[in-house]
């Protein structure tokens, strides 16, 4: 067995965070369980820790592991399965000029410009420093596993010289199984777009096209405002009590 290519959970080693704020139930209090050595996850062994519920945050592989809540559920949309609804597909019909390309993680000033200018607005109440540029850089540049970087662009009138106007960045990890949706910001001064919405339908679109299963869309809260579009994607499965069940 090489370490390079075949890596079991056995040879990781698990700890528990010290508690910090829940992101997301406000007055609760959180902890991780966190997989090391980061240098050991690879994509095959990733791709198995995503099914029992981990994410990664850069280089840093968590899962929930809170001392008096169990509310957050990872989730999953079987993209074969998935079935858009109406307002789904007029988002998918208003966003279809959009040119997607894929990349290598990349830095870029319009990456960083248009991801500040999406914290602003759709994040007013703070998290990452929106002017830290290494935070950024180590929350979405760096990866272990098999990461692609993709943007859209809306094609430009005056000449076809330009690449077009990037209106949505998404970092997706291809798992073994799927697509793992780590982030995605997009611009945020157009009324009228739902840029989030099209680039989910997206991801599932590129996952039936790769003929994968599953596009994981990370942690799901039933009492989460932020977090209920997730669920209306159907069918949607939650990791509960170490299965994968159907969401309704």
């Amino acid at each position: 067995m090489s370490l390079l290519n075949d890596v079991p959970i056995s040879a990781l080693h698990f700890y528990l965070t010290a508690p910090y704020p829940c992101s997301y139930l406000p007055e609760q209090q959180a902890r991780s369980q966190v997989a090391t050595p980061s240098f050991l996850i690879n994509t095959p062994l990733y791709s198995e820790l995503v099914r029992h519920g981990f994410r990664r945050s850069g280089t840093f592989t968590y899962r929930p592991h809170c001392d008096a809540c169990s509310d957050c559920t990872q989730l999953r949309i079987p993209a074969k399965l998935f079935q858009a609804n109406r307002s789904q597909n007029r988002a998918w019909k208003r966003h279809a000029q959009l040119l997607a390309s894929l990349h290598p993680l990349q830095d870029k000033p319009e990456y960083f410009e248009l991801y500040q200018r999406y914290q602003r607005v759709r994040h007013p109440e703070g998290g990452m420093d929106n002017s830290d540029h290494e935070a950024y850089q180590t929350f979405l540049l760096q990866s272990h596993v098999d990461t692609l970087l993709v943007e859209f662009r809306e094609p430009s009138s005056s000449t076809q010289d330009k690449p077009g106007v990037l209106r949505m960045i998404s970092v997706i990890d291809l798992l073994s199984d799927g697509l793992s949706s780590v982030y995605t910001f997009y611009d945020p001064d157009l009324p009228r777009a739902r840029f989030g919405v099209y680039n989910v339908l997206w991801q599932i679109e590129l996952c039936r096209k790769l003929e994968l299963d599953y596009v994981y869309l990370g942690y799901w809260i039933k009492d989460s405002r932020k977090m209920s579009y997730k669920t209306q994607y159907q069918p949607a499965q939650g990791l509960q009590n170490g299965s994968w069940e159907i969401l309704n």
